[in-house]
This record gives structure tokens, sequence and C-alpha cells, in this order.
């Protein structure tokens, strides 16, 4: 009981195991006491609660990231880094797609939610390799570009989304990420011309003010301040402050999705343009003409955009009518040019929006090569229920995407629980739940639904309004019991005199999170979504490259109307859900503690509103109505087998025998659990309790006999510690003492010594008795060495000195060797000094590198290896027919060429000039030239074995003959050398390992073997490869 007491001082991780899980009450408890007490994660089974804090907690840092990888859901407390890892664990081990569903209010916390599966996901996937890295910084860096352009501030959400999000990653069989994909659903572009009381237009546009330069600024021709510009003037808050540092971010962010400079200023220069856009003013005259007040947003806007001035004029206050094959320009009225230009607003930013998506995927998508075992992460963070003081179309449709996923969740929850019961063969009891497809019906049915009469009333010939689309909803499904107006509704309660104006314009849904009064007005020009043609052209005429791009030439061709708001939006639900639930979900419901974003505040009655239509009671009732706990054998056993003595320490049997024992050991009735197939299933929370209440006092045992170990274990290593200082202090103090006993005889000795050695050691070393002694030995010793110098540098013998004399001895040595280095140096002939450079010069090139350098050292190089015959040929053909003047012969030597198909071997005369490199074909009174190669465009490639092969890739122009095998044995290292001296060391490189390829006609390649052996020997092997057999050398 002091357990149970302990835990239910901060509630339980996982309300399945609250006692009545009937009573809401005890349900919002539980959940006020972790909130209280910054336990803002619960769960419900696999189904995860976030509670917004409002505020910073530090849970999310790397060593919370390290403790939550690889471990079991329930093994730790509830985390949305449990959730993370569960689902990336169970898509890797099972390699089945995954997705994460995050639903919730507005203001929920759903966006940050995403962002912390993002970066764990990150982090539990981060490797070395760089497309790994690069790919995960995409990830995480789309956040802050896409919360510029799409969120805002609104009265419940300082950082609200405004468009829907699904992303997708993909990830190799190994868990590493190959690529990304992010899918968009209804901009609210709305909010581009008007925005509510206490509400903001997009962050990009105050970022946009606020954090670029004053050149920039000044080449947009804007001013910091947002009141400048009426669409960010209309009821703004100014209490809200966009973080300035933000807009680097977000540069930084587009320059890691291959965006150029070019490409942000034209972006930056549209989103200024739509601030202008909204500065332009219209009046009418008296003639009824509506004129433009003031041209030089106009003019502005022309130079951001690159399109003739005249022409957006033109188009702002007139409109071209098609009719019989005519073309008829009318003048608009100052109400319909307003209406034009905030349609042309928000469909550049709309379009804008949608190709800055359409570049993070491109951006995102893999450059590699796709592995066919790959699976996908899911992950949906689309805009919560909302509820609003006046709410319009883009409520609407955001609150029906919201039926869909509530749809979504109650089938997929239910249907997951039903077919575990099944898969485990367990009797299922059914729940009753609420379900909302009546609600989906009503708004998505075909020729029934609100959707289909509000595509009917726009598509109608005539003139349709948002009043007599409304007169069709109630003409139609008034008696709907999800639906009815508001006028009927306070006719029912007998308020028809105390209605307000705009209350006249609604209609009442009953959704399952409650009921909205939706304005009626705006739904028909937000459904139909026109921009007048005149705009289309002039935005196609523009030569702004990113305009070009959102506004092509073929839209001007196409007269069909284009398909409604409602019904894209429909559509791209029923595709969103059938993508859902082709991948296991998870879920992660937010819930705000209150409506003013005040940290450490639960509003009861708020949290019960959002428990109540987020569906957790009938969940919770679904996981509770078969059984409230399961877990596999295994798990089970492992955790409390130290409570059976059968079962502890080690069972041998079978995991299900050994869960039987403990069930069995506890005494559970046959109606308190199930066994499946691979779980077991116990009913009653209090069951649960019993074990584990058990295995919490059990642990105490277990700790003390731990604690009784140790302390046995600490005490003896005390012992030992202390007896061994004892002993270090004891024979420290001997040492000591012995020490200064030595010292007292020392001294004693030294005294007696210095008496006797006045006389005898006369002639020992110089001291203040014997110092006319010493002078004499120095003189002989000097005399003696002036006597037998050594002549030569390599000579090492030297004088022994007396020990007054070894300093002296020193230092005379090392100068008679820098001498006679010297005079030796001075002696060298510039032809020697030539030969000893090359061979300094090989040796940087082949020692430790190639076996048979070692050999190369006695041998003198040489700069002609032909004989007399070769050498007569070469002068009297080579020099006169086929070197060039300017050119000198520096190397020539015999080698063997051997043949790139069939390796036959063909003598050769090669010649290496200071500019190219030759072979020749020796006939018999000629010679035939069969290379001449630009030592600065070719690579010669050689083995690091003992053989006299090498290899000579041939320059691109030449490629289709292939490289050119030559074996020049046993002078390799001398040909080498003197090829580097010209030719660069660049130029050449020794291969390690035992194949070299090289290139054949036609971009096929060949292979050459190289191998140890006692003989040295090149030949053809079996399968059509050189073979070269080197002696074995010590490198």
């Amino acid at each position: 009981m002091e357990n149970l007491h302990q835990r239910d001082r901060v509630g339980v991780d996982d309300c399945v195991l609250i006692d009545d899980y009937r009573d809401c009450e005890l349900f919002l408890n539980n959940l006020r006491k972790r909130f209280n007490e910054d336990i803002i994660y619960t769960c419900i089974g696999q189904v995860l609660i976030s509670i917004n804090p409002y505020r910073e907690l530090p849970i999310y840092n790397d060593s919370y990231k390290q403790s939550y990888a690889n471990f079991n859901f329930y093994q730790l407390s509830p985390h949305i880094f449990a959730i993370a890892d569960a689902s990336f664990r169970v898509m890797v081990d099972e390699a089945r797609d995954q997705c994460i569903l995050i639903s919730g209010e507005s203001g929920a916390g759903k966006t940050e939610a995403s962002k912390k599966i993002l970066e764990y996901l990150s982090s539990v996937t981060s490797r070395s390799e760089h497309h790994i890295k690069e790919i995960n910084n995409k990830l995480l860096f789309s956040n802050p570009v896409l919360e510029a352009f799409g969120n805002a501030k609104t009265s419940h959400n300082n950082n609200s989304s405004r468009f829907g999000k699904y992303m997708d990653v993909e990830f190799d069989y190994l868990g590493h990420p190959l690529a990304g994909h992010i899918n968009i659903y209804l901009l609210e572009k709305s909010r581009v011309v008007y925005q509510s009381k206490n509400e903001q237009n997009f962050h990009i546009f105050y970022l946009l003010l606020r954090g670029s330069s004053d050149q920039m600024l000044t080449e947009f021709s804007l001013r910091r301040d947002p009141q400048n510009y009426f669409y960010l003037n209309q009821n703004a808050d100014d209490d809200y402050q966009v973080d300035c540092d933000q807009f680097d971010i977000i540069r930084n962010a587009l320059k890691m999705f291959d965006f150029s400079d070019e490409d942000e200023q034209g972006m930056f220069a549209i989103i200024a343009a739509i601030l202008h856009l909204g500065n332009v003013g219209f009046f009418d005259e008296d003639d009824g003409k509506t004129i433009i007040s003031n041209m030089k947003p106009v003019m502005t806007i022309s130079k951001l955009l690159q399109c003739d001035v005249e022409l957006l004029k033109q188009a702002l206050v007139n409109r071209t009518i098609e009719a019989r094959d005519e073309m008829m320009m009318t003048g608009l009225t100052r109400d319909q040019a307003i209406y034009a230009r905030d349609a042309l607003a928000k469909a550049i930013y709309q379009r804008l929006f949608v190709w800055l998506v359409s570049r993070l995927n491109n951006s995102l998508h893999s450059k590699r090569r796709q592995d066919k075992r790959k699976t996908v992460m899911g992950l949906l963070d689309i805009y919560g229920f909302e509820i609003f003081e006046r709410n319009n179309f883009e409520q609407f449709c955001i609150n029906y995407c919201n039926e869909k996923l509530q749809q979504l969740f109650i089938e997929l929850t239910l249907k997951q629980e039903q077919e575990e019961y099944r898969r485990e063969q367990i009797e299922w009891e059914p729940v009753e739940y609420f379900n909302n497809q009546i609600i989906c019906d009503l708004i998505e049915e075909k020729h029934r639904g609100i959707i289909a009469f509000l595509d009917e009333e726009c598509l109608r010939p005539g003139d349709p309004t948002d009043l007599t689309f409304l007169a069709k909803l109630d003409e139609n499904i008034s008696g709907h019991p999800h639906y009815c107006t508001v006028r009927q509704y306070h006719s029912k309660n007998n308020r028809q005199n105390g209605m307000i104006g705009h209350e006249m314009h609604q209609f009442r849904i009953t959704h399952y999170a409650g009921n909205v009064d939706y304005e009626i007005d705006g739904f028909i020009d937000k459904n139909n979504d026109l921009l007048y043609r005149d705009l289309k052209k002039t935005m196609c005429s523009s030569n702004h490259p990113i305009i070009k791009q959102l506004f092509g030439h073929d839209e001007l061709s196409i007269h069909r109307r284009p398909t409604t708001t409602a019904t894209q939006f429909r559509q791209s639900l029923s595709d969103l859900m059938s993508l859902l639930s082709s991948k296991q979900p998870w879920y992660i419901r937010c819930i705000k503690p209150n409506n003013f974003q005040r940290s450490k505040f639960f509003d009861d009655q708020i949290v019960r509103h959002q428990i109540q239509y987020l569906g957790l009671m009938e969940n919770l009732r679904v996981r509770r109505a078969g059984f409230a706990y399961r877990r596999n054998f295994n798990d089970f056993l492992e955790r409390y087998k130290c409570l059976c003595p059968k079962t502890w320490p080690y069972y041998r049997g079978s995991f299900r025998d050994g869960v039987q024992e403990l069930v069995d050991h506890f005494g559970f009735k046959a109606d308190e659990y199930r066994m499946g197939l691979t779980k077991i299933f116990i009913r009653s929370p209090q069951s649960l309790f019993r074990i584990e209440d058990a295995f919490q006092q059990h642990k105490h045992v277990l700790a003390t006999r731990i604690q009784a170990l140790y302390r046995g274990w600490h005490t003896k290593e005390q012992y030992k510690k202390i007896r061994k200082s004892v002993i270090a202090l004891q024979t420290n103090i001997r040492r000591y003492l012995a020490i200064q006993n030595y010292h007292r005889r020392r001294h004693a000795a030294h005294q007696i010594r210095a008496f006797i050695k006045g006389f005898i050691t006369r002639n020992g070393p110089p001291n203040q008795f014997n110092q006319k002694f010493v002078r004499q030995v120095k003189i002989h010793w000097l005399t003696t060495l002036s006597e037998s110098l050594p002549s030569s540098i390599i000579k090492h013998r030297w004088q022994m000195a007396p020990i007054c004399c070894r300093e002296t001895s020193r230092l005379l040595c090392n100068m008679h060797k820098q001498w006679l280095a010297r005079r030796y140096c001075l002696a060298i002939t510039p032809k020697r000094k030539e030969v000893l450079q090359e061979k300094v010069l090989a040796e940087s090139l082949f020692k430790n590198k190639k076996q048979s350098y070692v050999v190369s050292i006695p041998e003198p190089f040489e700069s002609n290896r032909l004989d007399g015959r070769m050498d007569e040929m070469r002068r009297n053909i080579f020099e006169m027919k086929f070197k060039v003047d300017d050119e000198k012969t520096q190397y020539c030597t015999m080698v063997n060429k051997y043949d790139r198909r069939g390796y036959n071997c063909r003598p050769r005369m090669l010649v290496i000039t200071n500019k190219r490199f030759y072979l020749l074909e020796v006939k018999k009174t000629t010679l035939a030239m069969k290379e001449s190669l630009s030592l600065s465009m070719i690579k010669v490639v050689t083995s690091s074995h003992s053989d006299g092969l090498f290899i000579v890739r041939i320059p691109i122009m030449k490629k289709e003959k292939g490289d050119l095998i030559l074996e020049c044995h046993p002078r390799l290292i001398e040909l080498l050398t003197k090829f580097s001296a010209f030719a660069g060391q660049d130029k050449l490189s020794i291969d390690d390992g035992h194949m070299i390829e090289h290139q054949m006609s036609n971009g096929k390649k060949g292979q050459i073997q190289f191998v140890d052996g006692h003989r040295y020997e090149i030949m053809k092997r079996k399968d059509g490869q050189l073979q070269v057999i080197a002696t074995s050398l010590s490198v």
C-alpha cells in the first residue's frame, strides 16, 4: 500500500491503470496531478497524451535521448521520445511503414511535438556518412522555413500552423534516412489580406521588415515599422514580437536547401511586393470610374515583380470579359478593385508557398541509388480544431479535416484492439463509442453534403450569393441532427429578437468537439477562389524568374472553371486518409491546459472539454474493456521472475510456462487473466498492482542482499587500502632512515678520501693538488690527436680523450666532421651531384613503398641504357625524325610492352624527353612511332611488389586505346625516378594492393594480379587476366 500511495502522489503513467476508467474526473485529476509536477506526458496504452507546459522543460537534452533509445515503450515513463523510438524500432525491425499522428486544438503544442520527434530521429540515426548528416540537417531545418512562411500568431497561439503538413521520411533497411517529402494542405491564404483582432499575418512579413539589412529594405523600398502596411496594421497585436535572429536562421536554412542568393532575393522581393500591393488604394471619380489613388506602390510592385507598370495598372481597375468570342473590357467598382487586389496578393503568396515546398522536396529527394528495401516514417502535423469568435470558410475546412482524423483514430484504434485479441485468441467485449461518420457524411457526402451544395451554388448560372447558399442548406439539410442555422436555433429558444445582425448569416454544425457557428460571408468567393484573367495575364508577362514559374502561360489557354477549393481539399483529405491507413499509426493527443498560454495553470473546464472531444475516455474504455494490461511473455517473466522460487534466478523452460508459474504462484483466479499466444493479459489493474507492489517490496530484499555484499566488498577494499598505505609508510620510513645513514657514512668517507688523494692522485683529475699534471695531460692528448685526425668523413675512428678533455673532444670531433663534409661537397662535380639528387628523389618516392628499391640503391642511375646499335638508331632516326627541336632526350632504355588484349609481350624502345614520353617499335633498320604522350597528360601506376611492371594512364582524348602496360626489369626504379624528375612526383602512384585495374578499349577494364613467389615471372592466367609473380623482398 505504501508503494501504491507513493505512486498516487504523481498519478499513473498509463491511464489504463486508473481504478474507475469510466470516471472522467479521475482521469482529469491524474493529468492535473502530473502536470503540476511538470510531468506533461501520460499515455493510454500506446496513445501518448501531451499537455503543453507553455515553457521550456529540461527533458529534451541528449541524455534523455540516450535514455529512451532502444528501450521498450513501457520500460520508461511516457515521453515523446518513447513513442518516436518505439515507432522507429518497429519500422526497422518489422520493415513496416509507420506514421505518427499529432492532433489537438490550436495552441496545444502539435508543431513543437513534431519538431521534437524529428530531433530524436535525427539523433538516433546520426552517422558519420556525409549524406546521412545532410538529410538529417535538412529535415530539421525545414521546420523554421515552413514556420516562417506558414505560421502566424492567432488569439490562441503565438506560433499557430496555418496549413496542414504531412512529412514522409524514407529509411533504408538499416534505419538510415534516405530522403524526405512534405505534403501541405489548405494554406490559410486569406490571412495575407486580413487578420482578426489580436492576430497577425504570416511571420515572414515581420521577419523581412525587422530582420533584413538596411540595404535590402532600401532595395525593396520598405520601412521597418509594420504599421506602414495595410496588410499588417489591421487589428494588429504589437505585444508579440518576432525574433529578428530567426531571419538569419531562415536564410542559412535556405542555403542548406540549395537556394542561391538570386533565389532568396527573388522570394523576398515577392514578399515585399505583396506588402506594397496592400497599400494600393482606389477611389471613385464623378464619372463612375475607379482609379488608383497613389501610383507609387504600383510602380514599386512593377519593379519588384518585373512586369509592365501600365499593364499592371489597367489589370487592377479593369476586367476583360469574353462573350461569344468577343473580348470586352469593363471597369471595376472600388469594391471589385479591392477584391481583385486582395485576390492577387493571396494567389501570389499561395503559389509562392507551394513553390517553396516543391523546392524543399527536390532538395530532400535522395540523389543516391534508391534501395528497394526501404520503409517510411510519416509525421502528420495538421491544424487543430478551431472555434473562434467568428468562424469562416477556413475554420469550416480545418474542422472538417479534424472530423476525418477523429474518424480515422476511432476506426484504427478499435480495429487494432480487435486484431490483437483475435490474434492472441482472446475473447473481445464490444465497447460503445460515438461514431462521427454522420458528421463526415453531413459535410462530404456526394450530392447531399454541405460541400456538394456549396459547389452546386458556385457553379450554377445566375448570381449566387452566400445567402442563397445558406437558403439551399436550410432547404435540404435543416432536419439533420448535427446541423441547424443559428436563426433556427434562436427561434427554437425564443431568442429571435435578441439576435445580432451577423448571426442571421450563420449556420451551426455540432462537431465531435462541440458546436461551431460559421459565418456564411465569403464562402462562395473563397470556394471559387477566382483570379481575374487580366491579373493572370500581367503575372504571366513578368520577367521575374520565380513569378514565371508561379504563373505559367498555359493558364491563359484554360477556359474551364477550376476545381473548387472545398472539392480539392476533400480529395486531398481522402488521399491522406488512404495514405495513413496503409501505415501502422501512433497517436499523440495534444492538450492545452488553458486559453491564456500561461505556464503552471491548469483549467479543469478547458482540459475536460478536450478530453471529451478527443475521445480519450472512449479510447480508455476500449483498452480496458477486455484487459487493462498486456505484456509479452519474455518481458513479463524477465521483470517479475524474482518473485517466484521456481523462476528465480533462471528459468529453463519456455517463457509461457514461466509466466504460468508466476501467476500460479500469486494465486490468480481464472477470470483475472488470460494467456494468449505470445502475451499475458491481466484484466484488473489491482491484480497488476499486487504483482508490482510485491516486486517493489522484493526489490528491497534484493537491494539488502546487494547492499550487504557491497558493504562486505567495500570494507575489504578499505582494509586493503589501509594495509597497503601502512606498508608504504613503513617502507618510506625505512628508506628515509637508510638514506640518512648512507649520507652520514658517505660524507665521512669523502673527508677521509680527500685527505689521502691529495698525494696519491696527483696524476688523476686536476684539482688544487695536481693542476700542473692535468695541464700536461691535455697538451699530450692534443698533440696525439693532431697526428691521428681522420682523413675521410666515412672514417669514424677518433682519439680517446681523458676525462678532463671529453667535452672538448666532443666539440672538436663535430667541427672536424663538418669541415670534412664541406670539403667533400666542394669537391663533388655537377654530374656526380645530379646522380646523388636522383638517388635522393628515388628514396622519397620508393623507400618503404616499393620492394625493389633496396636492390637499386648501390647501382648508379644512367641516362642511356641502350646498346650500341640501338643507341645509333635512336640518334639517327628518333633524334632526327620524331623528336621536336626544343626537346632534349633525358632517358632511354628498352622495355617490354604487353598488349591490352591477350597480354602478348613486345619489345619497345622507351625515350623520355623533357616534355614527352615516346614508345618506339624497333624494326630491322628503322624505328616506328607507337606512342607520343605529353608528360603533363599522363600518369604512371606501379605496384609495391618487387616486379618491374608499370601502367601508363592514357589521357581522355586517347582513351579508346586504353592504358599502356610496360615492363622494365630490373631498372624500373631508375626509369620511374627519371620520369618523376621531369613529369612531377604527383604523376606517379604506388598501389599497395594485389590487383591493379587498367583501361581497355570501349571503356572496358582489365585486371593485373600480383602474387609473391620464388621466381620472377609474368604470365597470362587461364581466366584471361595478367598475373605477375614477384620475388618477396623486404620493403
